[in-house]
Formats: structure tokens, sequence, C-alpha cells
């Protein structure tokens, strides 16, 4: 038996995976959970969050600020304000073609449109108790 052999806890392969794996060779790129979900950073700016869970948590998150939402939906009719998040706009994994227009907004992500992406704020220091 082999004594280098890892058995340790088997994870799930994220439904979105395929789409931010276009992003991995990046050097800019970092993916963290957060909230449940998955969020896709560029060269420190939060770009796209993945979130797999029950609607209205299932689909892409374009991270945005609210004065580029007119270009994006534009371009993207599809796209609207989250329900929740307004400030971010969602592609539910229910529409049509969720498939092909993920793939083009993760492909204006990986080429830096300036449309997409927005600077997180500061991570807040927990105090001591």
């Amino acid at each position: 038996m082999r004594s280098d052999f890892n058995l340790g806890k088997v994870r799930p392969v994220h439904p979105y995976q395929w789409l931010w794996e276009p992003l991995e060779d990046d050097p800019g790129f970092l993916l963290r959970p957060m909230f449940g979900g998955r969020a896709a950073y560029l060269d420190g700016r939060l770009a796209l969050y993945f979130a797999a869970k029950a609607e209205p948590w299932r689909g892409l998150f374009v991270c945005t600020e609210r004065s580029h939402h007119a270009a994006l939906m534009a371009a993207f009719p599809i796209l609207q304000p989250h329900s929740v998040l307004p400030k971010w706009l969602y592609l539910p994994e229910a529409e049509n073609h969720f498939e092909s227009i993920a793939q083009q907004l993760v492909n204006l992500a990986r080429r830096r449109d300036s449309r997409i992406g927005i600077l997180p704020p500061p991570r807040k220091r927990r105090g001591r108790r």
C-alpha cells in the first residue's frame, strides 16, 4: 500500500468551474470563496462572482460600478441588476444561452474590459475581545 496516497476529503467540483478555468493561467487571477460561491479577482479587482445555490443565487454576477450598468446591459440585454444585490449585474443560469453569454463575459474580464471589476473595500481588522 502506498503511504503517499492521500485519502483526504473529496471536494465537489463547482458547476461553474469551466467558466473560470480559462483565467487560471493569468498571473493576475485569484479565486477566493465568498458567501458560498467563488469570487474571481483580476489584478486585485473583484471581477466576477459564481454562485450555484437556489435562485436568485444561481448564475454569474458581473461585479461592476453602477455607472457601467447601462453599457453592459446594452451589450448583453439579458443582464439585469440582481434582485438582492443590485449593485452587480446578474446572468441567471436558467436563461437561454447562459453558457455562451457567460463565456463572453469571462472573455471581457480576461481582456480587462474597464466596465468589469471593482476595487473591493478594505478588509476590516478583527479586534481582540
